[in-house]
């Protein structure tokens, strides 16, 4: 039989057996080094530790931290250590909650208990970095679900007894490290001691846990906390509390419950409420005449710009929509990446210069004709639009560079605001089990570029890390330059989105590198109750995604 060994999907030697032979006799004869491995995939779909033994032709991957997968793998092992961590330290009386991404963490809250303060969040590192030392092995082992209820009732983990009862007919996957238990959806190191780097940082009413960054595997020092960016998800906090939903299980008990059509029109009426305040603050400011929106990919900015307008037109405002892309420099002059390709996501790939004049010229109250790209040929020609700006008119310019001040330098501060605009989601399956925001946004992608682009879901994963480094590069880095903020999270999408992805998942190809993925957001959906599309508003930011909008695109 044949082995076919990886590196974090880049082919490394073939090795040619008769025998059956372990995952960890094979690397002996191998130049890895077993020490930086995080898990094996098997085929593309089956996560195992260096004991399971092969026995026919496979493909064996190797993850290490430097992959996306063992990123997300050493994230989840962390959380999981700070969580045993807590355990050991309060008990069964208080519960830690992971509840969103910030920076290069998560920020994280204890609660039934007295406030947390910096000497606690000293113990707790202690705690982690002795269980670290321990090495201890992580198994993951199959249950009964009366006996993953007994565990984790007599843990006080009232979340995972919810969802147990709800969600399991058969067995229970947890994991077992020592005396603790925990459930994590998403694969795990097998061992503490794989777990060297992370931080905490206090941050009131809860702290801040810290991953590596980079090829080396280090903490960035000194923590920036984005400030407007953490008030943004303390905001959508007060949100959820308004509605009375904190997981996935409370959405589906409103759907149970037919409850669910009023909690749509109530989260989509503090949707529409925001958008009008961002709307009158903008108009109270006469100098104001540019608005620059940008945010990540499938984070809704069209159909928020779309729905702005109409918040500007009920404040007296006449806005004036110009498109980014039309101010792309011609195809020969485009910016190349390190392999060659064109980089369309650079900001250099605009014409900065013609941009400039141009805005200058129309703030200035000249006549302009506005530019026309032609993708098909790669160049820029004549629309024959001309716009002269009036007394209440307002400019509105859509795309991923919006943030950058070097966009528009040469437009003065007082006569522009920047929004940006993310599907910041803090939606939890259970307390430990947490949504990213990357994949709600992902799956958002998926049902569009299906939908509209006629791509696969295969092709659409095998995308995302390249539009993934474009959003770390272009947008992430300037989200703080912005005037507001505004999170396009809609606790109730994924039901939505649900049936229209699930099918497309399905058929990514079994022999595709992007088939765990595929499973890994199929098994997240799998929590998920379905909620039919008529109960959308038709001027929904989803429907951006789906099909049915009032809006064009």
């Amino acid at each position: 039989m044949k082995i076919d060994i990886r590196l974090n999907g880049i082919k490394t030697e073939v090795i040619e057996t008769e025998d059956p032979i372990s995952i960890q006799k094979v690397l002996q004869d191998t130049d890895i080094d077993s020490s930086s491995i995080l898990s094996y995939k098997i085929n593309h779909t089956l996560y195992v530790n260096d004991e399971y033994t092969l026995d026919r032709d496979t493909l064996v991957n190797c993850i290490t931290y430097n992959h996306p997968e063992g990123y997300r793998i050493y994230q989840d092992a962390t959380i999981f250590i700070m969580s045993k961590a807590m355990y050991s330290i309060f008990g069964r009386e208080h519960s830690v909650v992971v509840e969103h991404s910030i920076g290069d963490g998560v920020f994280c809250e204890l609660f039934n208990a007295q406030s947390l303060s910096e000497q606690d969040c000293a113990r707790i590192k202690q705690e982690m970095l002795t269980i670290v030392e321990n090495d201890i092995p992580i198994e993951r082992i199959e249950v009964k679900p009366e006996e993953a209820i007994d565990i984790f009732s007599s843990m006080g983990r009232k979340d995972m007894v919810k969802n147990i009862k709800y969600l399991y007919n058969q067995t229970v996957p947890i994991y077992k490290c020592g005396k603790y238990y925990d459930s994590f959806i998403r694969p795990l190191a097998d061992r503490t001691g794989m777990i060297r780097e992370f931080e905490l940082v206090y941050q009131a009413p809860g702290f801040i846990l810290r991953f590596p960054t980079g090829a080396d595997c280090k903490i960035a020092t000194p923590f920036v906390l984005p400030k407007k960016l953490f008030g943004l998800h303390q905001e959508h906090d007060k949100w959820l509390d308004i509605l009375r939903v904190h997981n996935i299980l409370d959405i589906n008990k409103l759907i149970d419950d037919y409850e669910v059509s009023q909690f749509i029109l109530v989260e989509e009426a503090l949707h529409e409420k925001k958008i009008a305040e961002i709307a009158s603050d903008i108009v109270k400011n006469q100098d104001t005449k540019l608005v620059l929106i940008a945010g990540p990919s499938s984070s809704g900015k069209t159909t928020f710009a779309k729905r702005l307008s109409v918040q500007l037109q009920a404040s007296k405002a006449t806005p004036i929509v110009i498109g980014m892309d039309d101010y792309f420099v011609d195809r020969t002059h485009t910016p190349r990446k390190e392999n060659g390709d064109y980089d369309f996501e650079s900001i250099y790939s605009l014409d900065l210069e013609f941009l400039n004049q141009q805005l200058t010229s129309i703030l200035r109250g000249d006549e302009v004709e506005l530019p026309q790209y032609d993708f098909s040929r790669g160049v820029r020609k004549r629309s024959n639009n001309k716009v002269k700006l009036k007394e209440h008119d307002i400019i509105i310019m859509e795309g991923i560079h919006g943030l950058n001040e070097i966009l528009t330098e040469s437009i003065p501060s007082n006569r522009k605001v920047k929004i940006y605009i993310s599907a910041l989601n803090q939606l939890n399956i259970d307390n430990h089990n947490r949504i990213p925001t990357t994949d709600c946004r992902l799956i958002r992608r998926i049902v569009r570029d299906h939908q509209y682009r006629g791509y696969s879901a295969d092709e659409t994963l095998m995308r995302w890390n390249d539009v993934r480094a474009g959003e770390e590069s272009n947008i992430f880095p300037y989200q703080e330059n912005a005037d507001f903020m505004f999170n396009s999270s809609l606790t109730f999408e994924l039901g939505v989105l649900k049936k229209h992805v699930w099918r497309l998942l399905q058929n990514v190809p079994r022999n595709s590198s992007a088939q765990t993925e595929a499973k890994r957001l199929m098994t997240l959906l799998s929590h998920v109750k379905d909620i039919p599309d008529s109960l959308v508003p038709y001027n929904s930011l989803i429907r951006e995604f789906t099909n049915g909008s009032i809006f064009k695109y």
